[in-house]
Order: C-alpha cells, then structure tokens, then sequence
C-alpha cells in the first residue's frame, strides 16, 4: 500500500514549513522590489542608455556621400590634425568641372586645386555638421562653386563624423591645418577664408596664428560674426558646445562638469586689430542672433586697424529681406559681391 504524506510532512521535505494560516504567496514577499524602486531604476536606465543610443543610430555615414545632397562635384575625405583627431571635409569643386568631376577619386580632387582657380575654406557656426542647416553650409558651397571656386567645408573635432573633443585652440588647429593642407596643393591660386557665426571667431584666431608663422590668408570673409565668445554667452545662458557634452548628460556627474574646464574666448574683435589681410564683413540687419551694431563695431576696429577703406568693408542686407542669421546665402546680388571682392585681392 502507498503512504500518503500530510501537509506538514510535504512542507519540511523542501525546507520551507508554513506557519498555521500564512498563504502561499507570502513565501516569495521578500524577494520582490517594491514599484517605487523598479520605476527609479528603470527610469535610470533609461536616463543613461538613451543618449547613447540616439548618438550611435544617428546615420552619420550619410556625410560621407555629399552625392545625397546634391552635390554632383563634391568629394569627401578626412585629415588628422593631431593624433587621435579625425576631421571630415567636403571639396566641391568650381561648377564648370561637375562634368569632368564624375567618378574621380581624391587624387583628382587634389590635383583639381591647382587649376588656378581661387579656393575657399568655409568654417560653419555652432552645432550641427557639414551638412545640418543644409539649406545654408550647402548653399554658401553652392555659390563659390557657381562663380568657378573650390569650396572646402571642414567639420571641426566634434562635430559631425569627426573625432574628437572641441575646443578653442582644437578648432583653430583642426582651421589651420587645413589651410597648410590646401596650400600645399594650390600652387599659386588664391587662398581666401569665409567664417560664419562661431565660425568668424575661428577664422580670426587662425588668420593670427598665421601672422605668427610669417603668412596669412589671402582673403577674408566675415558673415554673421561677433565680438568675442563673452558676447555668445551673454546673450545664451549655456555654454556654446553644450550640445556636445549633453550628449551623455551624466558626464556632469563623472567628470565634474567639464564646460567649465574649457574655456572659450574667440576675441574677434583683439584678433581685427593685428590682421592685415582684406576683410569684407557681411551682415544682415535683422540678424537676430548677433545685433548689427556688433558687425559695424566690428567694421570700425578692422578699418582703424589697417587705416583703409578698400581693405575692410562692410555689405548690409536690408532687414526687410528677412535672412536673419543663416539667410545671406538666397541674395541675388551675393554672387557678384563675392566674386567683387576676389577680383580686388589679385595683383
């Protein structure tokens, strides 16, 4: 005959007797999180995880086929600045050569800069890529390219698909090296310089870096500029590359808030009083980003500094036109402005 085993027989064979009226479910009581502390976990989780995931799903590989933006003549390739720094460039070539320009490698492209033709280094504002605010970075390449210039835009350290931290004196090396890589290439054709917005700080700091080394740009062209950086973060509560560390916002608490370890100045307006090189200043009256009357000072400390009206100018766009900060690109009259100003530096 089988043995029939009881309750509490069956409960001490496993371990785990029962209390007289205690219900099953208590036994796993003590095992289970309270709710509170799965949301602020997984609300954690997310807070952390999230960032990264937006940033290494975002297709940058897109910058490396400028084809995608209509840009038929363009190819892109990368310098290292530095070791470690990997910088993204698009060279678009003058517009007369979109033919020739179809299927060439970077050999091509290369050799193409000592066409003769003037060469233009645009340096883009804050935030974004090479390709972001499209309609302008693109549109400012689309020009140059249609009066028969190369365009060269470069994506500093941080930005876009280029490595590195940005900085001050990153982005004015990672301009610099640039200019000495294009240089090298160019023969004798003219080497002129555009900066828009941040990118004006840029260009200044690097037209003083070449004064120091004995050369300099041989033109250039200020669009949208401002005074120095104390001017930016007056008018913005945060830091101008913000949007870089904020990618992983919990690096405010690991590294101890690094936005205050870089330092950033961009004396636009110290740099105009030692450059020497030709400037036209381009600005539009209702810029609502950087007031006019920052780009007529502007104008004032550059032509005091090189004593000369045909060497520094300044081109206003009627307010009434509505380009604001990134509009200057769609005026009709652009083209001829630009290609005024290049004739005026040839000997």
């Amino acid at each position: 005959m089988k043995r029939r085993f009881n309750e509490s027989e069956i409960n001490q064979s496993v371990g785990r007797p029962l209390k007289s009226g205690q219900q099953a479910k208590d036994v796993h009581k003590s095992s289970q999180w309270p709710w509170p502390k799965m949301v602020f976990l997984s609300f954690f989780i997310l807070f952390a995880t999230l960032p990264l995931i937006l940033h290494f799903s975002t297709d940058l590989t897109v910058l490396s086929r400028p084809l995608e933006f209509g840009l038929n003549h363009t190819v892109n390739f990368y310098l290292e600045p530095e070791k470690g720094v990997r910088v993204g460039v698009w060279h678009t070539v003058p517009e007369q050569r979109w033919k020739e320009a179809q299927g060439k490698n970077l050999d091509w492209y290369e050799r193409s800069l000592g066409d003769g033709s003037p060469v233009f280094i645009y340096l883009h504002g804050n935030g974004g890529n090479r390709q972001e605010s499209m309609p302008h970075r693109i549109g400012v390449a689309k020009v140059l390219s249609a009066l028969g210039y190369h365009a060269l835009v470069i994506d500093y350290r941080g930005f876009g698909d280029s490595t590195g931290e940005p900085t001050e004196p990153g982005l004015t090396t990672d301009a610099l090296h640039l200019y000495n890589w294009v240089k090298q290439r160019s023969v004798d054709s003219l080497v002129c310089i555009w900066g828009h917005s941040l990118g004006t700080g840029v260009t200044t700091n690097t037209a003083v870096k070449l004064l120091e080394e004995g050369k300099q740009f041989d033109g250039i062209i200020l669009e949208g500029g401002f005074s120095n950086v104390r001017f930016i973060t007056n008018g913005l509560i945060e830091h101008p590359f913000s949007w870089f560390y904020w990618k992983f916002p919990y690096i405010q608490f690991f590294l101890f808030n690094p936005m205050k370890n870089n330092k950033l100045v961009f004396p636009t307006d110290e740099n105009l009083e030692k450059i020497r090189t030709p400037i036209m200043i381009l600005h539009a009256e209702d810029d609502h980003l950087v007031p006019f009357s920052v780009a007529q000072e502007n104008y004032r400390i550059a032509r005091n500094a090189q004593n000369s009206d045909k060497r520094v100018k300044l081109v206003s766009f009627d307010g009434k036109l509505g380009y604001l900060h990134n509009g200057l690109y769609r005026d009709p009259a652009l083209p001829d402005i630009i290609r005024d100003f290049v004739l005026s530096l040839k000997p």
